[in-house]
C-alpha cells in the first residue's frame, strides 16, 4: 500500500504529465491526490522541496518500468535491440505517456535549475547502465559512443509522438536503420 508521500508524489507527477511544470503547485497535488488542502505544503513546504521529491520518485517510477522491461527484453542482436527500442517506444507515448511527459517537463526545468540537473544525471545513471550492457550483449564493440547517438535519437523520437501524436506511430523503421548502421555483430578485428 502506498504512504501519503508516495500519493502525493504520484498525483505531483500526474500533474506534470497532464499540465506541465507551471501546473505542479501544492494545491494542484493536493487536488489530484484527492486530500485535504495543505496536504502536500505539510510535508513539502516549498516548491523546490517539492520538485525535488517529485524527481526521486519519478526515478524509481521509471526504473521499476526499466526493470519491468528488462525481465521482458533482452535483445541479443542489433535487431533485437532495435525491436526493443520500438517497444519501449510504444510503451512510452502510449501506457506510460503521462509518466513520460512528466520527465520532459523535469528535463526543461533541469535546464534552468542546476540542482535538478545534477539530480536526473545521478538517477539517470542506473538506465544508462542497463542499456549499455544491452548494447554490448547486441554486438556493439564500442557501447560509450553508441549510447548517446541512439539514446538522443530515441529521445527525439518518443518527444516528437508525445507533441505531435500520430495514430500510425512506428518508429521501427528508423530505429532499426540507425541500431544497424552503428552496431556490427561481428568480432571487431584487433590492429596488428
Amino acid at each position: 500500500m502506498a504512504t501519503r508521500r508516495e500519493v502525493l508524489l504520484d498525483a505531483a507527477i500526474t500533474v506534470l504529465g497532464t499540465r506541465g511544470i507551471h501546473g505542479l503547485t501544492h494545491r494542484s497535488v493536493d487536488a489530484a491526490a484527492g486530500l485535504p488542502s495543505g496536504s502536500t505544503a505539510n510535508l513539502f513546504g516549498t516548491r523546490d522541496a517539492l520538485l525535488d521529491a517529485v524527481v526521486e520518485r519519478f526515478a524509481a517510477r521509471e526504473r521499476a518500468v526499466a526493470d519491468e522491461v528488462r525481465a521482458r527484453l533482452c535483445p541479443t542482436t542489433p535487431a533485437e535491440l532495435a525491436q526493443a527500442m520500438t517497444t519501449l517506444a510504444h510503451e512510452a507515448t502510449g501506457p506510460n505517456r503521462v509518466l513520460t511527459l512528466a520527465r520532459y517537463a523535469i528535463l526543461v526545468e533541469a535546464g534552468i535549475h542546476p540542482a535538478l540537473r545534477a539530480q536526473l544525471l545521478r538517477t539517470g545513471a542506473r538506465v544508462n547502465d542497463w542499456f549499455a550492457q544491452w548494447l554490448r550483449i547486441a554486438g556493439s564493440h564500442d557501447p560509450d559512443r553508441h549510447l548517446p547517438i541512439l539514446a538522443n535519437h530515441w529521445t527525439g523520437v518518443v518527444l516528437h509522438e508525445l507533441a505531435v501524436p500520430d495514430p500510425a506511430f512506428d518508429p521501427s523503421g528508423q530505429i532499426t536503420a540507425l541500431v544497424t548502421a552503428l552496431i556490427d555483430p561481428r568480432p571487431a578485428e584487433v590492429p596488428t
